[in-house]
């Protein structure tokens, strides 16, 4: 045997058992797959994994009682402001330089004091030039007498006709016009004289000064700002539906920052405003120097609600979807208690309180603390709480 042909069949000896060995392991991978996926198999069942999961420890949650209410009685605050009676911009109807302005902001005034003056000098000039018009006119007429005395002497005697007279007499009636044309314009200087001064139009306090002495004063522009002392009113806006049961009349007690305000209604403007949709309500404050001027006032009034509800701690509400409100309530399940999720909707708040309505029982075990621990179906264990309670107390 030639040796080419001994290395073929020792090749064909050795190779044979390699086929052997890897037919071999084909086989035992396959049935080691094989069992892993009837193991996996029999583990599911039509309900899933059949995993078995250690049930978590209950939570211990605070819970308080809900109780059914058929109505409620809240309070509704409605503000505006306490304001002077009168507030005047005041300033002069002809311009002219300003010669003094005697009061500062702040200053208290009585009707009557003289605030400021323009200067008059130009304005006292011509006064005394149509007051020196008037004695001319004056004196014309007393001679155009003496004429018409004379003339009516002479017409007796025979020496002048009665045309003279007439003529003398015509001239005496045009001196007494001049008299008083003279006149009239010297009252019209006075009366420009006179209002070159700004006079406080009643008691009040300035509040603000737009100008000083030697600038040029504008006709009508402001140069000072009084408000009234001592009465203040409040313009408070309510709806039309509360118009109803305000009285004129009648003592009210509105709300400041510095404490109650006793007031007086004097009635109510029946428009409502079109950009607030209210009707003012103008209260006369009894006591000026109870409240500042300019201060925020609150009209406090009681109104009923004809709805049923639950009233449930702030603190137990969670947000939900579309403005409304979630509470979890504990309920029995088993032999022991789940928590379960309600939307409600969220009628009124009430300091810690909110009066909502959804689907609730009385009796309902309402969970008002951990609520960052709950989920839907978590077992809890209840405990009542003796902190917060769901009743309404009027």
């Amino acid at each position: 045997m030639s040796e080419p042909d001994f290395l073929a069949i020792q090749n064909q000896r050795d190779f044979r058992p390699s086929i052997l060995k890897g037919v071999i392991f084909v086989f035992t991978l396959i049935v080691v797959i094989a069992g892993f996926l009837f193991g996996a198999f029999t583990l599911r069942s039509a309900e899933g994994p059949k995993v078995a999961f250690a049930e978590p420890d209950p939570l211990t949650v605070e819970v308080a009682e809900a109780t059914l209410v058929k109505d409620f009685e809240l309070e509704e605050a409605f503000s505006g402001l306490a304001q002077a009676q009168r507030t005047s911009q005041l300033g002069f109807s002809s311009g002219g330089r300003i010669e003094s302005i005697r009061v500062r902001v702040g200053d208290q005034v009585k009707a009557g004091d003289t605030l400021a003056k323009l200067d008059t000098r130009a304005l006292g000039a011509q006064l005394a030039s149509l007051e020196a018009i008037v004695d001319e006119a004056r004196a014309s007429h007393r001679l155009a007498m003496d004429t018409v005395e004379r003339q009516r002497t002479l017409l007796v005697q025979g020496h002048v006709s009665t045309q003279r007279v007439d003529e003398a007499e015509a001239q005496a009636a045009t001196a007494v016009a001049r008299i008083a044309s003279a006149k009239a314009q010297a009252d019209t200087v006075r009366v420009q004289m006179d209002l070159a001064r700004i006079t406080a139009p009643y008691d009040g306090v300035v509040t603000a000064r737009f100008a000083d002495e030697g600038a040029i004063a504008g006709p009508g522009s402001p140069l000072l700002e009084l408000v009234e002392a001592g009465r203040l009113e409040a313009q408070i806006g309510v709806p039309a539906s509360v118009v109803a049961g305000l009285v004129p009349g009648n003592a009210y007690t509105l709300i400041a920052e510095t404490g109650p305000v006793e007031a007086t209604l004097r009635g109510v403007t029946g428009v409502v405003n079109p950009s607030q949709r209210t009707v003012a309500a103008v209260f006369d404050i009894t006591d000026a120097t109870s409240v500042p001027a300019g201060s925020i006032v609150r009209l406090t009034l009681p109104r009923t609600i004809d709805e049923g509800g639950f009233w449930v701690p702030l603190k137990s509400l969670t947000s939900a979807t579309r403005g409304l409100w979630t509470v979890y309530v504990a309920v029995p399940d088993g032999g022991g208690s789940r928590a379960e999720a309600r939307v409600v909707e969220m009628v009124h708040t009430s300091g810690e309180r909110a009066f909502v309505r959804g689907p609730m029982q009385p009796g309902d075990r309402i969970i008002i603390d951990g609520l960052h621990r709950i989920t839907p179906g978590v077992p809890v264990t209840p405990i009542s709480s003796q902190r917060a309670s769901t009743e309404h107390d009027g």
